[in-house]
């Protein structure tokens, strides 16, 4: 049997092939505002498996799905259980760390996972989902000053040189990248198991 694994994240959205023995050569990765079913033209599988944050792109690919579908949820077999007060409310992403950490790793743990928004998904020692952390990722920070203000430029954040810098742009690589890993280092302190 040949399945098709889709991650449909905010910013971009992957396509795997796969079968019980491991993941098959064909990969596919699209910026999710680009999106079609024409991703998958040519592509033969028995069924499809999707973590998608993002309803109005599940809603395209299902157009082009000709195969039974899952969509991961929180009523998904997992093999996690569930510490939440409303599941439904947990992002089918978060739930897919869970599941993950749960059987490759030890437990307690935490996953980080950097995306358009940066999560922080704990698992307490019982493999049960507990809970979490959303931050808005390095890109929502570093885009955000040069839309909202007037005479900031845009930047790709990099590792600056010094924490004190001596330009527009250098400060604002310092405050992203100093201040992003502040942000995770202080959260990832609070967070200890």
């Amino acid at each position: 049997m040949t399945y098709l694994l889709v991650d449909n994240c905010n910013t971009r959205t992957k396509f795997v092939l796969a079968t019980e023995c491991g993941l098959l050569d064909w990969r596919a990765v699209i910026p999710t505002k680009e999106v079609t079913g024409e991703a998958l033209e040519g592509r033969t599988f028995d069924c499809a498996v999707v973590c998608s944050v993002v309803p109005r792109i599940m809603e395209v690919l299902e157009q082009w799905f000709r195969v039974p579908v899952h969509k991961l949820t929180c009523e998904s077999p997992l093999g996690v259980g569930i510490d939440y007060p409303q599941p439904r409310q947990i992002g089918a992403d978060r739930l897919a760390n869970a599941a993950g950490v749960g059987i490759r790793y030890a437990v307690p743990c935490i996953v980080v996972d950097f995306g358009t928004a940066v999560t922080f998904d704990v698992s307490d020692g019982k493999r049960n989902y507990v809970g979490g952390v959303i931050c808005p990722g390095l890109a929502a920070l570093s885009d955000y000053l040069p839309q909202n203000t007037a005479q900031l430029p845009t930047i790709n954040p990099r590792e600056p040189d010094q924490a004190i810098d001596k330009s527009t742009e250098e400060a604002m690589h310092a405050g992203a990248v100093i201040g992003y890993r502040g942000l995770v280092k202080e959260i990832l302190a609070r967070l200890e198991l």
